[in-house]
Formats: C-alpha cells, sequence, structure tokens
C-alpha cells in the first residue's frame, strides 16, 4: 500500500519528518517496506530559476537563433543562444543554468554546459514547457507573467514540491489502515494528537432533475447502498493538483469523475463507482444476483459468464458493474458524459472476495471490499467525492443522498480485565495509559469498573472483536520496543511424552542430510486432478485458482513437480525427503495424516575422475528406508510386495494391518502428470504409526557376548513365488534363542534351473550367549531348519 507524506499531511498535523514518521509506522504495526523521495515532475525543477531577458539580437551565423542577455539575479548578464522563434527582449522566462540537469518529456536527461554555438557563447538555455516537463508546448519558449521575480528558483514559483511515499507492507488483518486516514488515525494515536477529516459542510442537494430509484434484493450481499445524482458536469483532463497526488501513489490519471473517485478512495478507504446516468435504463438500479452463465462484458472487454453467486449492480434492463470488483463496458463515464450516478456501498466482504477470485480480477476496490470497508463511511464519502466532482467538473447536486441500510451495523462490544491484558503484555502499564491509548483509537468506553472495561469498538475495525485483540492495540500503540526483556527467565520442568516428536523427526532429518538428502517444503493445496480418492478429497470453498482447489491426499505429486522444476534446470540428481501432512475427508470428518517422504531420482553420486556415475536404482532408495527403519530400532515387522496404482513396483513394511513404510518406483501416470520420463524411486512413511510404534519399543541393554558366533551358508532352490523374507521367518522360528540373523547373497533365476524355479543363497548366523556352540548343536540346528524350509517352503538343497 502507497501512502503519501504531503497528503498524510493533509489529514493530520505534525512537524515530524519523512524518517521519524517511517519509523514510527513501523512500530505500531503498519510496518514500512521502503521510503523514497518522488518528484512529481522529474527532477524537480532543481537549477531552473526565472530570468529576465535584457536584450536580443540576430545571431551572426545563423538565421534562426538568437543571442540573448538575461538577468537571473546575478552580479552579470548571462549571454544565452536561443532557437526559439517567440523569444524577445523584455520577457520572463525560465532557464536552465550551467551545470543544470534538465529533464524533458521526451529522451534522456542532459546537462547543460557552457559551449559555443555557431561561434557564440552560450551560458544556459531558454526553456521550453517541454523541455522541462511542465507541459506538452514546443512551439516556443516559456513567457512568463510580468510580475514574476527575477532569480526566483523555479520550483518555488511553480509550487513544486518533493513529496516522500511510504511503501506500507499492510497485514490482512489491517483493513481499517487501508487509506491514508487509516494511517493518520493511527498516528494521531500514537502522537495522543487528533486528526482532521475533510469538510463536507459545503454538502447541499441544488435540484432533484435526476432522481434513480434504487432497490436492493441481495441484502445479505450488500447491507448498505447509498448513491447521489450529479448532473451538468464536464468530463476533462484532472487539474494539475489532483494528477500529481495520484502520480505519487502510483496511480494513472484518467479524467476528472474517475480521478475524483480514486482519490477518494485512497483518502478515506471506501470504494465509489461513477455511471454514466444516462446510460442506467428506466432510471432503476437494482442490487442483485443474475442467473448463473449471464454474459457481462467488463472495462477491460473482456466477456465473462457471471456466477449465480456473483452480487451485480443492474439497472431495468440490464447488468451494469460487478458489484466491488469491476465495472461494464457500457456503464463507465466517458468524455461524452454530462449526468452521472454516483455508488458508495458496503457489500459483504466474503461475497466480494469470492467473487474477485472467481473472475481473477483485482483492483483497488476489491482489495479493501473483500477485508472489510467502514459501513459508516458510505454517506460521508459521497458527499466529499460530489463536492470534489463538483469543484473540478462542474455540475448540480440533483437528488437527495438515497441511503438504503436495513440493519445497522452496530460496534463491537468488548469486555477486558486490566490484569488479562497486563499477563498477556508481560509489563505493568498503568491503567490510564491503558485507557488513554484505547481512546485515541476512537474506541469509546461503555462503563468501567476498578477491574477492566465495556469497550464499544467501531465498525472499522474488523478484526478487533476480543479481548487479546484490546490488548494487541494496546500493545502496537504503546510500543513494542518499549516492553523490556526480563533479566531473569523463570523455566519449570515439564513432563513430556515419549517419544519426542520433534526429536525423532530431527534424529531422521539429520541422518538423512548427512547422507546427501536435501529437505524439500511443498504446498499444502494441490490441483483436485491430483486427488487419487476424490471421494476423500478436501476441497478448499474459496480456491485462490484452478490449480490449487485441493488439500494433498499424497506427498508424491507436489514433490514431483520440485523435481520437474530442478530437472528442467539441470539438476537431474534428486535425493529429496519432506515431512508433511496430507488431508482426507472420511465418514463426513476431516482427517490430517503425518507422513515422511523420500524421493531418488538420476546419478546415485556425482561424476568423478576416477569413478563412472551409476543411476539410482531401487536398492539405493531400501538402502534409506533400512537404514531409517534400524536407526529407530524399528523390528518385528513383515515385508511384501506391493501392487496397487500408487507404484509400479516396490515393497512394504507392515505389521499387521498397518502399513510402516512402501516404497517402490512412480508410476508413468503420476511421470506423466509432473511431465517426467525418466526413473524415479520414492518412500512413503506413516509417521503416525512410526511415532506409535516407538512407544511400543523397549530398549534392553546386554552385555557383549563373550561366546563366538558361527556362519553356515545354504543353497536353496525354491519356487519363484517364493519371498527371502518367508525364508527368513521359517528359520527363526525353527530355532529362535540361537539363529541370530538371516542374509541373502545371492539370487539367480537361469536357464539351468528347472521351470517355475528360482536358487536362493543364504547365510545363518547362530550364537549362544551362555556357551560355545559344539559342531553337533550346530549340525542339529541346521538340519532343523532345513526340515523347516523343505516342509513349509517345498525348499530344495542344491
Amino acid at each position: 500500500m502507497k501512502i503519501s507524506y504531503s497528503w498524510l499531511k493533509q489529514l493530520i498535523k505534525t512537524d515530524k519528518t519523512p524518517q521519524e514518521i517511517s519509523l514510527i509506522l513501523t512500530n505500531i504495526g503498519l510496518e514500512v517496506e521502503s521510503l523514497e523521495k518522488v518528484q512529481t515532475i522529474p527532477g524537480g525543477l532543481e537549477g531552473l530559476v526565472i530570468g529576465y531577458v535584457e536584450e536580443r539580437i540576430q545571431h551572426p551565423n545563423a538565421d534562426r537563433l538568437s543571442v540573448t542577455k538575461v538577468n537571473v539575479g546575478g552580479p552579470e548578464l548571462l549571454q544565452i543562444v536561443c532557437g526559439a522563434p517567440n523569444v524577445a527582449a523584455g520577457q520572463k522566462v525560465v532557464v536552465a543554468t550551467v551545470g543544470t540537469t534538465v529533464h524533458p518529456n521526451e529522451g534522456e536527461p542532459f546537462k547543460i554546459n557552457k559551449s559555443k554555438i555557431r561561434g557564440e557563447v552560450s551560458e544556459g538555455m531558454i526553456c521550453a514547457e517541454d523541455e522541462i516537463g511542465l507541459g506538452g508546448s514546443h512551439a516556443g519558449i516559456m513567457v512568463l507573467a510580468e510580475d514574476a521575480p527575477v532569480g526566483l528558483e523555479a520550483k518555488k514559483y511553480f509550487n513544486v514540491d518533493d513529496d516522500y511515499l511510504f511503501e506500507i507492507g499492510l497485514t490482512p488483518n489491517r483493513a481499517d489502515a487501508a487509506s491514508h486516514l487509516g494511517v493518520a488515525r493511527d498516528l494521531a494515536a500514537y502522537l495522543r494528537t487528533a486528526y482532521e477529516l475533510p469538510n463536507v459542510e459545503a454538502f447541499a442537494v441544488e435540484n432533484e432533475n435526476l432522481i434513480v430509484d434504487v432497490k436492493v434484493e441481495a441484502t445479505d450481499a450488500c447491507p448498505r447502498y447509498s448513491s447521489v445524482s450529479i448532473s451538468g458536469v464536464t468530463v476533462k483532463p484532472s487539474p494539475d493538483w489532483l494528477k500529481d497526488k495520484l502520480k505519487v501513489i502510483g496511480l494513472r490519471p484518467i479524467n476528472n469523475i474517475v480521478d475524483a473517485t480514486n482519490y477518494v478512495l485512497h483518502e478515506l478507504g471506501q470504494p465509489l463507482h461513477a455511471f454514466d446516468a444516462d446510460q442506467i435504463a428506466g432510471k432503476k438500479i437494482i442490487v442483485k444476483k443474475c442467473e448463473e452463465g449471464t454474459p457481462f462484458t467488463t472495462l477491460d472487454h473482456v466477456e465473462r459468464k457471471l456466477s449465480a453467486e456473483d452480487l451485480m449492480i443492474c439497472d431495468a434492463e440490464k447488468p451494469l458493474c460487478i458489484a466491488g470488483v469491476f465495472g461494464g463496458i457500457g456503464s463507465g463515464v466517458t468524455e461524452q458524459t454530462t449526468n452521472i450516478f454516483l455508488e458508495s456501498a458496503y457489500f459483504n466482504a466474503v461475497s466480494v472476495r469470492k467473487t474477485s477470485k472467481r473472475h481473477a480480477l483485482k483492483t483497488d476496490a476489491s482489495f479493501r471490499f473483500e477485508r472489510g470497508t467502514d459501513p459508516e463511511m458510505t454517506v460521508f464519502a459521497l458527499k466529499r467525492a460530489a463536492l470534489l466532482i463538483k469543484e473540478i467538473a462542474g455540475g448540480q447536486i440533483s437528488s437527495p443522498i438515497s441511503d438504503l441500510y436495513p440493519v445497522k451495523a452496530n460496534p463491537f462490544e468488548v469486555a477486558i480485565k486490566y490484569q488479562n491484558v497486563l499477563d498477556l503484555i508481560g509489563q505493568d502499564i498503568p491503567t490510564t495509559e491503558i485507557k488513554e491509548i484505547i481512546t485515541a483509537l476512537g474506541i469509546s468506553i461503555a462503563t468501567e469498573t476498578a477491574e477492566g472495561l465495556d469497550l464499544r469498538v467501531p465498525a472499522y475495525k474488523v478484526d478487533v472483536t476480543r479481548e487479546c485483540d484490546i490488548t494487541e492495540e494496546v500493545l502496537r500503540i504503546y510500543g513494542y520496543n518499549n516492553i523490556l526483556i526480563p533479566t531473569k527467565v523463570n523455566a519449570s520442568l515439564a513432563y513430556t511424552a515419549k517419544p519426542n516428536k520433534e526429536n525423532v523427526q530431527n534424529l531422521v532429518a539429520d541422518m538423512l542430510t548427512a547422507n546427501g538428502f536435501i529437505e524439500i517444503w511443498c504446498n499444502s493445496l494441490t490441483r483436485l486432478a491430483n486427488s487419487k480418492n476424490e471421494a476423500e478429497a478436501v476441497q478448499i470453498l474459496n480456491p485462490l485458482s484452478s490449480d490449487l482447489n485441493a488439500m494433498r491426499q499424497s506427498l508424491l505429486q507436489p514433490a514431483l513437480e520440485s523435481v520437474a522444476y530442478n530437472v528442467n534446470r539441470k539438476n537431474a540428481d534428486i535425493k529429496f525427503y519432506e515431512f508433511g501432512k496430507t488431508y482426507h475427508l472420511i465418514n463426513e470428518k476431516y482427517v490430517e495424516r503425518p507422513r515422511l517422504l523420500l524421493v531418488l531420482s538420476g546419478a546415485k553420486q556425482g561424476e568423478q575422475w576416477n569413478q563412472q556415475s551409476t543411476p539410482s536404482t531401487f536398492y539405493n532408495l531400501k538402502a534409506a528406508v533400512d537404514a531409517i527403519v534400524n536407526r529407530l530400532g524399528l523390528a518385528n515387522f513383515q515385508i511384501d510386495e506391493i501392487s496397487d496404482e500408487n507404484f509400479a513396483y516396490g515393497l512394504k513394511y507392515f505389521r499387521g494391518d498397518k502399513t510402516l513404510v512402501s516404497f517402490g518406483a512412480v508410476t508413468n501416470a503420476d511421470k506423466k502428470k509432473a511431465d517426467l520420463s525418466k526413473d524415479i524411486f520414492y518412500a512413503d512413511f506413516d509417521w503416525a504409526f512410526v511415532l506409535d510404534a516407538l512407544k511400543k519399543n523397549k530398549i534392553i541393554n546386554k552385555e557383549v557376548p563373550k561366546y563366538p558366533a558361527v556362519r553356515r551358508d545354504l543353497s536353496l532352490l525354491v519356487d519363484q513365488a517364493t519371498t527371502f523374507d518367508q525364508l527368513k521367518t521359517i528359520a527363526f522360528k525353527a530355532e529362535r534363542k540361537l539363529v541370530k540373523n538371516v542374509q541373502v547373497f545371492d539370487v539367480y533365476q537361469g536357464d539351468k534351473l528347472p521351470e517355475g524355479k528360482k536358487s536362493y543363497a543364504l547365510n545363518f548366523t547362530l550364537q549362544d550367549e551362555e556357551q560355545t556352540l559344539t559342531d553337533k548343536q550346530i549340525d542339529a540346528i541346521m538340519q532343523k531348519i532345513i526340515a523347516n524350509l523343505a516342509q513349509t517352503a517345498n525348499a530344495e538343497i542344491r
């Protein structure tokens, strides 16, 4: 939001410099992101002075040039060579002296130097309007009035003052400060001074020749609608002072009527709209909602299909304007307009916000309406705009003010306790100062007790409805910097549930980062089309766009978009992880599920001069998954292959009906959505189940075994469908106490094996913690394992 320093000073009298005001505004919650000096005329007419042409003679070497002697208030006359046909002795002119930088309307600025022109010395330049930005004429030099003081700075003669522009980062809850008046109110509260509203006492109805009948059908979306008619206006460019005001805050002047409504918008925070009254069919205005799909062409010449939820300003035949958002092509003010109908309304913030997002239209008016405007400002702003239009466009006020306000907006009633305010602030503030700040902010005190206050908060403070909001208001005006940091900090021990979620997450994150993974944070909002189960999709009621209209059901698709972003920028070796949540609608209840996602693609490691780069595979992902599982000490889970639409192939670790982690290759369908073609692998941890499993883990400390372990190998011929996990389970069941570990070190599937068979080579680690195992014991254990494998898995020893 842009605020002009000079404009602000019209509303509040202060001798504070722009730099001082910048610090004050930041301290009271209106953060000034930048402060810059602004010149309404480029260059600010610096170095230009008023001169008097004492003498003019024909240039001896050029027919179209003159040699002049000009008095600029110095000890000597300046000799200036001039090419203007209208230069003459006795004129008061604008002179650019040597060293001055001139800023013309067209072309680059240039510096005036002492030079020779056709053999004659020239010590400056007599200026035309367009050469110094004061107009568009280049027919000749500017000739000033006879009373122009010689030697006076041109910027003082033309009343050109520098201004300063505050760029304020307005937070969404501060709708009350979205104008010069709003900023002035806060500044006045801090300085404990008064601010001044523009004077509208001169407003008077001059005739009733232009009555427009107004009817509000959608009172829920338009609680208040005020209007007035003005006849006999002349549409033309605005006066310079108005143009300059708008230019400072970055607005392009259009014409005097539109500029007046924009001026009042940025001055008071109340959006206005001016209609060509002669284009209003039936001299009727109806505020209503139109049928779904009604075509409507807006001022940008785009035809839009209206929603049945869009609030429209209509006449007896057609819609004229999208209420609070954008005007229509056929009802705006043009150069031919002579009669106007001026609207000042209070629209429902939610209705305007939805319509603005639906049609992708963002305007200064919608910016304010969708945050909440002041319902009590409509009539005042209408009078202010009407008087301003009369001043700069002529005309007469030709109707009484129509003000449809069926249900008056009441102030918010908030009760506060002094002690609660002080507890939240953390510092003792005198109750007299709390009351002074509250009243300075325009909040009235209904009743008062020794313990607290019953307050009435004006309707324009849309975000101040609770005791904590009042506390925030007091704190920001009192000054955050005035709250002392205590020298002593008290702390207490508190019980923390085990396992500590943050510690576990940090432990895994540190391990993954140390192994080359990069943490990413993806948007929780995604396309509805990305939802795997549309019945469980959590849709956004008021989406920012069609690409962000649902909450994600999986961490994968947003992560794949990050992969695509990196791949397209030649960063193809991907090792990502993300802790996040997925969102689901199950049995009409909203469910959040914490997850951990790993994504792997590209080369296993970067190129090295002494080592060939190899691509990442499923087994590199499995190694990362196993590292996490082992680091957390998770055991006693089963392994099975995945056969669902979420993976091209993969495995899952599970206990009962709960899956700890699923991991494998991304499907072609998912890669196509992200416009990827290379192999990508990912793992999806159910982080809630991981934390729950950790609760049941018991850490048992044991001495290092005194007796050695023994390893035995077996080569088995098994059915193709048999998995290593099945063989491992059978081995542990055969001897639970002495079998410590089972590993596979070779798998073979080839032509030399019987059809439907494959070969597994396994090693078994045996150990007795109480004695050394004998060969007889070892052989007995292995025979038992072999028998169980043959009986349960139809395994044959090779």
